[in-house]
């Protein structure tokens, strides 16, 4: 009767295990095949609204494997300046199959479904975006500094830096598990 009973507790643990198992694999193969895609547009959108907040206009945005590069011009000095920035989408997506099988290991337990994996695509979204945009607005500051483009400020160069390494050491490591976290605690029943 107890071993009966502690079986139909452990069902719930066990079932949320395996289906995070199953989604993975197929959330890692998902992945593989559309990550290329998805880098494109978080890069160039990111890319775009760097352009809003830095002095310069995006002039070339390029692909050589899963590296896509934004070619930015300042423009305040003439077009012979030039300034590369190569993102890696690997960098920043690593997580996201993993991130995708915790949700799904979380479904029996989520109530408003529909909301909390739309809450969830958007906050992966965004920290992606914020990574790309924090890793150029970071790039093109220092570059500005250091060519004379714009005077030192060390309060602009701390900004950026912190951002940028909050972002990739912080944020993008725990993603899965801020983002499992975040829905966790709000829609779960």
């Amino acid at each position: 009767m107890q071993m009966n009973k502690r079986l139909h507790q452990l069902k719930p643990g066990l079932s949320a295990l395996l289906i995070f198992l199953v989604s993975y694999l197929v959330f890692l193969l998902m992945w593989l095949q559309v990550k290329d895609i998805y880098g494109n547009g978080i890069t160039y959108t990111a890319s775009k609204a760097v352009t809003a907040i830095k002095e310069v206009r995006l002039r070339e945005f390029k692909q050589e494997g899963d590296i896509y590069s934004a070619v930015f011009m300042p423009l305040r000095h003439g077009t012979d300046i030039l300034i590369e920035i190569p993102v890696r989408t690997s960098n920043y997506t690593f997580n996201a199959p993993l991130t995708l099988a915790i949700l799904s290991a979380m479904f029996m337990s989520i109530r408003r479904r529909l909301r909390a994996y739309i809450e969830a695509a958007l906050m992966l979204i965004f920290i992606h975006i914020l990574y790309v945009f924090s890793l150029e607005a970071k790039e093109i500051t220092d570059v500005f500094m250091e060519m004379g483009l714009s005077q030192p400020n060390i309060l602009k160069t701390g900004f950026y830096q912190f951002l940028w390494s909050f972002t990739d050491n912080m944020v993008i490591r725990f993603e899965p598990f801020l983002i499992g976290f975040y829905i966790y605690l709000r829609h779960s029943g």
